[in-house]
């Protein structure tokens, strides 16, 4: 970012992506930018649920250079946008107005400071963490026994290969001293000792946890270094064991309350809509324990039947799945909307992105969220 310019497109859209990394993304989605001239500076950014016809005029009428969307504007391929389809309006819209679009989807849900962590904080939870962790790294773990003498040797060469690494550490490992034992055979060799005679040998075991893709290429160095024509070594598929800071869904702790009580908090918490909040349970029942997920959430409903939440907040639950899940006994059920409980996180990027951006001397970038209330569901009777 220039001193005195603002910042161009392109190194908002890579600040946007180290906080959520399309990487992240699952397979279906279409996150990153959808248009857009890189080099374009930007002066005004709007934030938005959605990336609707009246979203995209509200972004022109204001003058936003980036409109970013939680929800992706073309998620199925297609062959050109027209002012016959909403979406085309949408893409008109935005680029006749020089405003480009950026969503942030699946990859914004779980990441810290994401969707579900801004809904959990919005509903006033503790002790938060990710219902389902995000998977952890794949890691190996290697132990090879090497002669006393060599252990620097082979220590290194582990390091060099890219053994060792643990978050901001590398060279990592562990050893203990023992006594090794062999007999060269006919044809054998050996480095130490004789054909036919049992050799007893000082060695240090030396233990190394790995990226499992640098399987092969660790075991190369190793065996390339290591003094014993049959190196005596071990493999070890690490598990997860399920502690990542990101990852689907929220739960936490709340102040002790009812389930009455408790729906009544959301509603205060989320933005007005027809849809409002819907109880399944005995609204006395007593609440602790919250797990939540925002946006559409029933696919996380067979993990939950059998965990210590009192109450799990979602949106668009089904007739079927939610009535089969209550026969269960498990947490009770707040259905809110789509839309509302989405929209948490806006205030959180919009906070975010105020912050990274304070310190650019000259124009300064405003950061607005959308006034629009976009949920489909506009009254009820």
């Amino acid at each position: 970012m220039s001193a005195t310019a603002p910042p161009s497109l392109g190194s908002l859209v890579d600040l946007v992506h180290g906080w959520y990394p399309p990487s992240t993304a699952d397979s279906w989605d279409r996150v990153g930018l959808v248009h857009g001239d890189l080099d374009q500076p930007v002066r005004r950014i709007l934030l938005a649920v959605d990336p609707a016809p009246a979203v995209a005029r509200e972004a022109a009428a204001w003058g936003a250079d980036l409109l970013v969307t939680h929800h992706p504007l073309y998620l199925k391929g297609v062959h050109g946008f027209t002012s016959q389809t909403p979406k085309g309006r949408t893409s008109l819209t935005l680029a006749g107005a020089g405003c480009a679009l950026l969503a942030a989807h699946t990859n914004a849900d779980q990441a810290l400071g994401g969707v579900s962590e801004a809904m959990a904080v919005a509903l006033g939870l503790r002790h938060v963490r990710p219902l389902l962790p995000a998977p952890a790294p794949a890691l190996d773990k290697l132990g090879v026994m090497v002669p006393v003498a060599d252990a620097d040797r082979v220590r290194d060469a582990l390091a060099a290969a890219g053994a060792g690494e643990i978050g901001d550490y590398d060279q990592a490992s562990f050893s203990v001293t023992g006594r090794g034992r062999f007999r060269p055979l006919p044809g054998a060799d050996p480095a130490i000792g004789s054909v036919g005679e049992v050799e007893l040998v000082e060695e240090e075991r030396i233990e190394v946890v790995l990226p499992r893709r640098l399987r092969s290429g660790v075991v190369a160095a190793l065996l390339a270094v290591h003094p014993y024509e049959e190196p005596a070594y071990d493999v070890v598929e690490l598990a997860d064991p399920g502690q990542q800071p990101t990852g689907t869904g929220r739960v936490g702790e709340v102040e002790p309350t009812t389930l009455r009580g408790f729906a009544e908090r959301v509603a205060a918490a989320l933005p007005p809509t027809a849809h409002g909040v819907r109880i399944a349970g005995d609204p006395d029942r007593p609440v602790r324990r919250v797990a939540l997920c925002g946006g559409a959430g029933d696919f996380l409903l067979d993990r939950l039947r059998g965990s210590d939440a009192d109450v799990y907040v979602t949106s668009d639950l089904r007739h079927h799945p939610a009535s089969e899940f209550l026969e269960h006994d498990g947490p009770a059920l707040l259905d809110v909307s789509h839309w509302a409980a989405e929209w948490t996180w806006l205030p959180v990027l919009r906070d975010r992105l105020a912050a990274a951006l304070r310190d650019l001397p000259g124009d300064t970038v405003e950061v607005r969220v959308s006034t629009l209330c976009t949920d489909p569901w506009t009254d009820r009777i």
